[in-house]
């Protein structure tokens, strides 16, 4: 089965590039920028790396975040990804950037833009990797501050593809941020929201109906009301899964608990992410894994999480249709 899952074609939607930053990458950038880690090795900022929920999770994501400064910075950081990817035969994958992380330490916003960009464009060439790029918005900050950041990055926005909403998702509700994600798809964005993870299914209500979402990423609290369930399943939203995350934020207390494959059983449009990687111990090829073991998947099953993927891509259909018929081809090779 590992075999299988790691020649499996995939498709990776929600994953932070800032939480691909390795121990290793980070140290070594805070030696090259000259910024003090509260860590004296690589093994102590590993060693931090154990999280109560997700609020403790991104008080490390943040300060991780500060060793990033150049735009070689941010090359490195997404280049790295994207050479994991390759070796986890990912074929398209759809990048989380969070330029507020950095544009409110005086990072100014074309130097994180121009780095993760590049990066992606090089990689592309070298490993025929597709991709696109969503600019989040951190959603405990202001409404008033991602407005702000919208504008700034109006002149790239024929190069990302969607804007989307994460971080604290307690007490931040979608609700907040009506006004600016209508502003972003009347500039021609696509949307999607970080809802149901910690926050109720009313969030996910909420980024359906005010923020007009094309994808949920997480989603596992769905489960708590069957009349979003049933919506969910009618509409085929897509809801971008990240297994091991959800049980390192103790989203849920073990694999065996995580409700993937009841999702995937009740007919829903499920993938599987590995969110950011470096800090939950896997990259995607890792989260199948993971599942497949804890949750006795079946290949049918790893078959359709994939193809899941890449009809939820934002990809154009004929790119759509021809990674389907690569999966369709490894599918009957291996069977």
């Amino acid at each position: 089965m590992d075999k299988f899952i790691q020649g499996l074609p995939k498709a990776e939607l929600h994953l932070h590039i800032e939480g691909t930053l390795e121990p290793e990458m980070m140290f070594a950038l805070a030696q090259r920028n000259q910024i003090e880690l509260p860590y004296d090795s690589v093994e102590e900022i590993q060693n931090a790396y154990n999280f109560e929920d997700l609020q403790s999770f991104l008080d490390l994501y943040y300060q991780g975040s500060q060793v990033l400064k150049t735009e070689q910075d941010y090359y490195e950081l997404t280049w790295a990804y994207m050479e994991k990817a390759a070796s986890q035969n990912v074929k398209h994958t759809e990048i989380f950037f969070d330029p507020q992380a950095h544009t409110q330490r005086g990072i100014p916003f074309e130097t994180v833009y121009q780095g993760i960009y590049q990066a992606l464009v090089d990689a592309q060439s070298k490993f025929d990797i597709s991709f696109q790029l969503i600019l989040s918005f951190l959603r405990d900050l202001s409404a008033e501050a991602a407005v702000e950041t919208l504008k700034t990055a109006l002149p790239y926005k024929d190069t990302i593809v969607a804007v989307g909403l994460d971080s604290a998702e307690q007490s931040n509700p979608p609700s907040k941020f009506q006004d600016v994600f209508e502003m972003a798809r009347s500039e021609g964005f696509l949307t999607v929201a970080h809802a149901g993870e910690e926050g109720p299914p009313e969030y996910i209500w909420e980024a359906i109906n005010l923020l007009d979402v094309a994808r949920i990423d997480h989603g596992v609290r769905s489960m708590e009301d069957p009349n979003l369930l049933q919506y969910l399943n009618e509409k085929q939203i897509p809801l971008t899964v990240c297994p091991l995350s959800n049980v390192e934020l103790k989203v849920f207390d073990s694999m065996t608990e995580h409700n993937l494959k009841e999702l995937l059983d009740q007919g829903l449009c499920v993938t599987v992410n590995s969110d950011d990687p470096s800090y939950f111990g896997g990259y995607i090829t890792e989260n199948f894994k993971a599942a497949a073991s804890a949750l006795e998947l079946t290949k049918t099953n790893l078959y359709q999480l994939s193809k899941n993927a890449f009809k939820a891509s934002f990809l154009p259909l004929e790119a759509k249709q021809k990674l389907t018929e690569e999966l369709d081809a490894y599918m009957a090779t291996t069977n």
